[in-house]
């Protein structure tokens, strides 16, 4: 284990892209901040024992979830977003887990930054039994550049991380993987540009999340899916995500391509999710 331990005190808080959005750079100096009160607190061999005495022992399969003949739902747990501020002002999420596992939900993503979206690890802690009765993953969404926080993501008990190309340097995001890997856990790798793309492409990434929103504008287009499926070899598993309101905007990334959808916002401001949910399976 010398090797992946080396790997995983890696720290690539003065490396990121210099493309790097300036909400996205914001974000990780949060986080970077936040980490080491957390390293403190929860040293990384806590985690690795919580991890080995638990009763998942591998985590559910994230990217099986994703195939299928027809399109896939990853229904998120989101409370806030930086542009837009509080989606909703109270939510429970077990009570949310629980309609979009009844509804259709292939997966289930769960924001776990606090200071832009009001999220927490605990919230993965209290809705993975659940899900995992359903059989359903659990996505960690949030701003990983630190193999810790790969390690405290599968702990607190998710299957699968998103690793945002924009904000990694193109040499960490195979590392960060190799160490997803370590902990039997699957990367969503997401990507807004063809540059992006073909980073992720070159890493190996089996799961492309295409982003149609613009972190610079926060605008969203459809038509980034529909470019950018294009340029993706088969195999790869597709997720179109952002903007997508409607069984309209999922027939529509549907026919360029995509295996998947990440719909959060058009959820969490519905007054009914579980009949959104069912509209857009």
């Amino acid at each position: 284990h010398k090797e992946y331990r080396r790997q995983r005190q890696m720290c690539i808080r003065d490396s990121m892209n210099t493309d790097t959005p300036d909400i996205l750079k914001k974000i990780v100096e949060t986080e970077q901040n936040d980490l080491i009160t957390r390293k403190s607190e929860l040293p990384i061999d806590e985690l690795e024992d919580r991890i080995l005495s638990g009763e998942r022992p591998y985590p559910l399969n994230f990217a099986g979830t994703l195939m299928g003949d027809d399109i896939r739902v990853i229904a998120e747990i989101k409370r806030a977003t930086p542009s837009k501020g509080v989606l909703r002002d109270q939510i429970n999420p077990l009570d949310l887990a629980n309609t979009y596992a009844q509804n259709g939900a292939a997966a289930v993503s769960i924001l776990t930054n606090k200071p832009f979206f009001k999220g927490s690890l605990e919230d993965i802690e209290l809705v993975r039994g659940t899900l995992d009765q359903f059989k359903i993953p659990i996505l960690r969404k949030d701003f990983i550049f630190d193999p810790y926080q790969i390690c405290e993501a599968r702990a607190f008990g998710a299957d699968a991380i998103l690793l945002i190309v924009s904000m990694l340097p193109s040499a960490q995001i195979k590392d960060l993987m190799d160490v997803a890997m370590h902990y039997w856990m699957q990367c969503l790798v997401e990507v807004h540009n063809e540059k992006e793309l073909d980073i992720a492409i070159n890493a190996g990434a089996d799961i492309i999340g295409i982003n149609n929103r613009n972190l610079r504008t926060f605008d969203t287009d459809l038509s980034v899916t529909e470019y950018l499926c294009s340029q993706i070899p088969d195999g790869i598993i597709v997720v179109s995500e952002s903007g997508i309101q409607t069984s309209d905007d999922v027939k529509r990334v549907k026919d360029a391509g995509a295996h998947a959808i990440l719909v959060g916002e058009a959820l969490i401001k519905s007054d009914n999710p579980g009949d959104k949910l069912r509209e857009l399976v």
